[in-house]
């Protein structure tokens, strides 16, 4: 039963994560649209909109909810419990504080979606660009906890992890570049 309830866990983690790296997308495009000319914009807004409310009600919340329901499962049938009170469990309660704060972004996420729902465009298309790396640095760091479980090895980890987001935010920057630069 365990490993039914950990493939369920992984495979809602997958899902949400599927969502929460297109949804931002989606606000830029939205965006974006509103440098069109009136019938383009209300079309593509129209468009994004939809698609929009879809992923986010369709497959991104559920996928959530289901990860929080599967994940505490999974904690509770395996080993894990007994591994948090020791010294070898540091690299899960650093996993659980990035799940939460993973959580967190899910829920700024959240707050744009219902903006942009409402015509409301408080960003640039530049930071949500920035703002969609976000889910791709937690799944590094999330990934790379579970993997490895050194708690030894954090401190590397996280020396990569911060190369990994200047790499990530220096390459959104150059792209930034080439797209004014295009014709």
């Amino acid at each position: 039963m365990y490993y039914y309830l950990k493939a369920l866990h992984i495979i809602f983690v997958i899902t949400w994560f599927a969502g929460m790296f297109y949804m931002p997308r989606l606000f830029i495009y939205n965006t974006e649209a509103g440098e069109k000319d009136e019938l383009s914009k209300k079309v593509l807004r129209e468009q994004f909109s939809i698609m929009m409310k879809r992923l986010w009600y369709g497959i991104t919340w559920p996928s959530a909810i289901l990860t929080l329901i599967f994940g505490p499962w999974v904690l509770l049938n395996g080993p894990w419990i007994s591994v948090l009170s020791t010294p070898d469990g540091t690299w899960l309660w650093i996993k659980l504080v990035f799940v939460l704060l993973l959580y967190v972004y899910h829920f700024t996420l959240h707050i744009i979606f219902k903006q942009e729902m409402k015509g409301v465009f408080k960003y640039s298309s530049q930071s949500l660009r920035m703002w969609n790396e976000v889910a791709t640095i937690f799944l590094v760091a999330i990934v790379t906890l579970v993997t490895v479980k050194q708690t030894e090895s954090f401190v590397w980890s996280l020396a990569g992890l911060i190369g990994f987001i200047f790499v990530l935010m220096s390459a959104i920057r150059i792209y930034k570049i080439i797209r004014t630069k295009a014709p």
